[in-house]
């Protein structure tokens, strides 16, 4: 008898996709994962779907949010501009693990998972879910759900404390 394949039967086919091309990516830019080596991953269409750059910059990032794939254009083919908290742009370190996560919305778009940006995540750093899941709660907590007082733009729209020279908000000072 043939079994007919359900919604959940898709969601764990592109879970396990996911985790393996995570281990490709590891396999390919080693063990750290770091900021060069995120820049030659964001190169390599074998990985990334579509041309995507990173940017500092707060103003597309709700309240407690670390990241965000802003679209360039209504096409994915246009690419995409990865905009990371500034907060992050004295600590790279902890910025591939934050682009790895969007990755997964860039190249699967609306039918991917959290769950499928933790296991794409974790495999190219070689860590569990679980670790890399506390890596990114570390990293959104640095954040804050208020926002305004670190960086993040309050709700009204005015702009919060200053940010950096590279983020595109009207409070970042002059480079």
């Amino acid at each position: 008898m043939i079994r007919q394949l359900t919604t959940d039967d898709a969601r764990q086919s592109l879970r396990d996709h996911c985790a393996a091309k995570g281990g490709e990516v590891r396999a390919k830019f080693g063990p750290h994962l770091g900021w060069a080596e995120l820049n030659q991953l964001l190169e390599d269409r074998k990985f990334v779907r579509y041309p995507c750059s990173i940017a500092f910059d707060a103003l597309p990032l709700q309240a407690g949010e670390f990241a965000y794939p802003e679209p360039l254009a209504e096409s994915p083919e246009a690419g995409y501009r990865i905009c990371v908290h500034p907060r992050f742009e004295r600590d790279l370190d902890s910025v591939p693990a934050l682009v790895l996560y969007q990755l997964v919305a860039v190249n699967y778009g609306d039918f991917a998972t959290p769950e499928d940006a933790e296991a794409f995540g974790a495999a190219a750093l070689g860590l569990s879910r679980e670790e890399y899941y506390h890596r990114l709660c570390a990293c959104a907590d640095q954040v804050g759900e208020g926002g305004a007082e670190r960086g993040v733009h309050a709700a009204d729209g005015q702009p919060g404390n200053c940010c950096s020279s590279n983020c595109g908000c009207s409070s970042a000072p002059a480079a």
